[in-house]
């Protein structure tokens, strides 16, 4: 009897065992479905982002960001939680490139749950990104040198210094040419006046 009762005992505990299920396994959240998908590749840039998870979310402990390649965080509004699901708004346009959700729960057993995932924006009817402005620098040098004033407007000194050490030199060459006459004025009239007093004589 003895053996029988400790088999009946043993074999009952062993399918108990089998039946209840794992609950430490799935006692932690985990995501379920995201919209965007992971990976996607959209052709129209989303205004939203939509999580799905195992369990009830605690909106005070649920966090959702959307970051780009450059890991810069998008602008979004706080996640709205509905159940088990969790949305953010896209506050502004997404631009072509690679963007990152990010996210943050809790389980049921108080357990932090996180992880991320990835997905492309690639519309084909988004403007090109603008090419840099080249710099005008050179050309307001090649102005101020063609007109005598720098870049500001103002009369260029290298210019101004110039036209003044020429007017000196214009000076002197002028008094020289002028002092040259006065003197062959002179002489032509000394020599009259000596050939008119030999004609007396």
């Amino acid at each position: 009897m003895r053996t029988r009762s400790v088999t009946a005992l043993f074999a009952a505990v062993l399918t108990a065992l089998l039946l209840v299920p794992a609950t430490p396994a799935a006692a932690h959240n985990s995501l379920q479905e995201a919209t965007p998908a992971r990976d996607a590749r959209l052709t129209a840039a989303p205004t939203q982002v939509t999580l799905r998870f195992l369990q009830r979310l605690n909106p005070s402990f649920t966090t959702i960001t959307v970051s780009d390649a450059g890991q810069r965080t998008v602008p979004t509004s706080a996640p709205a939680v509905y159940g088990a699901t969790g949305t953010v708004t896209i506050d502004e346009p997404l631009g072509n490139g690679t963007y990152t959700v990010a996210y943050r729960v809790v389980s049921r057993d108080g357990h932090p749950v996180q992880g991320s995932y990835r997905f492309t924006v690639a519309d084909p009817a988004a403007p090109a990104p603008s090419a840099p402005a080249s710099p005008a620098a050179p050309a307001s040098s090649a102005a101020a040198a063609s007109t005598g004033t720098d870049a500001a407007g103002e009369p260029d000194a290298s210019v101004a210094r110039s036209g003044d050490d020429s007017r000196p030199v214009a000076l002197l060459a002028g008094g020289a040419v002028a002092g040259l006459l006065v003197v062959a004025g002179i002489v032509l009239l000394v020599a009259r006046r000596a050939r008119a007093r030999r004609t007396d004589h």
